[in-house]
């Protein structure tokens, strides 16, 4: 697993749901009792997280933003963070493995 197999799961996700409005977010992810905004926050959380934690930093919470469409440019971000902090083999495949199943879910 490379960085290479985690930027393809982004750029996969972000064509299919880099137009969305607000509300197309705003809309009940079946299965689940959250939004579409709030499962990629949550993801946007983790990936914060495992930079975090590869960096040997301590967490901080992303701020969930009134605009859901900026959760996109919230991925773009925490991806490239956890790209610097040159995380294990591991935390890469689990990143993209979350991030594919998102998308499949959406």
């Amino acid at each position: 697993m490379s960085t290479a197999t985690l930027d393809q799961a982004l750029e996969r996700f972000i064509r299919q749901v880099g137009h969305w409005e607000a509300p197309r977010w705003a809309a009940i992810l079946d299965g689940t009792h959250g939004t579409r905004g709030d499962a990629l926050h949550a993801l946007v959380m983790w990936i914060a997280d495992a930079a975090a934690d590869a960096e040997g930093e301590p967490r901080r919470a992303v701020p969930r933003l009134p605009n859901d469409p900026v959760l996109v440019d919230q991925l773009r971000v925490v991806i490239a963070d956890l790209r610097s902090a040159n995380p294990s083999e591991a935390v890469l495949a689990e990143a993209a493995d979350r991030l594919t199943s998102l998308r499949h879910m959406f």
